[in-house]
């Protein structure tokens, strides 16, 4: 009787610990696993940054380790189009893009899947914390028993064939488990810290990398209340976001904070912490993950950005892949371009971005 081969799998390792322990704990499992470090940013400025050259030979330390097999991939040009370039974009619409979740969908879930499709590979993996099971023929995605490490929310527009053929290792573990992991191995990055910043921003100042980026001036304007008053002059529409209170330069007596940007007319609207109060929101480009469709309202949890708390709402359908989102209590400024994630219990429902 011929023996069936291992199933291969792609592991994107960034030189962290949690990619590291993944490429361990998958190969105790039996696959046979081929390292991966996406190089998608020139990083000369930050030692530690997940591009940065001793992240590299981390990972290709703990491959020769394993005796697994440890490749190089370019993929900055794919990072730059998909990721970059929106991240740049959003911003002088006026609105606030999440690049990790960019990132995820076009590059790690994306581009990263198709390689290995081309390589005749079954599976990818990263070091998500994020747990994928099937049930009947829908494959779900549930959040990790970690609470405090859950990634659930930057991974919602994983399609369903992504979650077929992706393998999250450290989804029923938690982080300081993988840690002493990692110390009985006698991995090197068992103590190495966490990456906290946005990767290709190693001082996380992105109206200064949008400036040096585009090499644009920004465009001066106003400051306005509610009532349409000029309050002062802003620095550009790129340097604020939706619920900002620092750095804006501007006093009255009372606090202010960002109301809303209208990159139209170049004016950031300004007002009391009371106007950033909502409890509606409306979400677009949808992706559903435990339905096929939203059909009808449905009564969910959601979180309107990666920090915050889950809250009680209700969804309901309505035109052109669009839903609206009605929450019991009033949330603090839903901010256009960032995601919004929808739950029943540990389960991700789907989720869309923000209008």
């Amino acid at each position: 009787m011929e023996r069936r081969s291992k199933k291969k799998v792609m592991l994107g390792m960034s030189g962290g610990v949690d990619s590291c322990v993944s490429a361990y704990l998958l190969k105790e499992q039996g696959y046979d696993v081929i390292g991966v470090h996406m190089q998608v940013w020139t990083d000369t400025s930050h030692e530690d940054g997940c591009c940065s050259l001793s992240s590299v030979e981390d990972a290709r330390r703990v491959a020769n380790m394993l005796k697994i097999p440890f490749y190089v991939f370019n993929m900055k040009e794919d990072f730059k189009k998909y990721v970059i370039e929106y991240f740049v974009k959003e911003y002088e619409s006026g609105r606030t893009p999440n690049p990790c979740i960019a990132c995820n969908k076009y590059v790690k879930f994306g581009s990263l899947l198709d390689k290995a499709k081309s390589m005749d590979i079954d599976y990818i993996a990263t070091g998500h914390y994020a747990i994928i099971e099937k049930k009947g023929d829908r494959y779900l995605l549930k959040k990790s028993v970690d609470d405090t490490k859950d990634q659930s929310y930057v991974l919602y527009n994983l399609t369903q064939e992504q979650l077929s053929k992706t393998l999250f290792p450290l989804g029923k573990y938690k982080k300081s488990e993988v840690r002493e992991i990692a110390g009985k191995i006698g991995f090197s990055v068992a103590s190495k810290p966490d990456s906290q910043e946005i990767c290709f921003i190693d001082d996380n100042d992105h109206y200064r990398f949008i400036k040096e980026h585009t090499g644009k001036k920004p465009n001066t304007g106003e400051f306005v209340d509610t009532q349409g008053n000029v309050l002062g002059s802003h620095q550009g529409i790129t340097k604020y976001t939706i619920g900002q209170r620092r750095g804006l330069g501007i006093s009255t007596g009372k606090p202010l904070f960002v109301l809303d940007i209208d990159a139209e007319n170049n004016r950031i609207i300004l007002g009391e912490n009371e106007d950033l109060l909502s409890k509606e929101v409306y979400a677009e480009d949808l992706n559903w993950i435990s339905i096929e469709q939203l059909i009808e309202p449905m009564n969910i949890k959601a979180k309107i950005r990666y920090k915050a708390k889950e809250d009680n709402a209700v969804i309901q359908p309505i035109d052109d892949n669009k839903v609206k989102v009605t929450f019991i209590r009033e949330q603090r400024a839903p901010t256009k371009g960032q995601s919004i994630v929808f739950y029943d219990n540990d389960i991700v429902v789907g989720g869309g971005i923000i209008s």
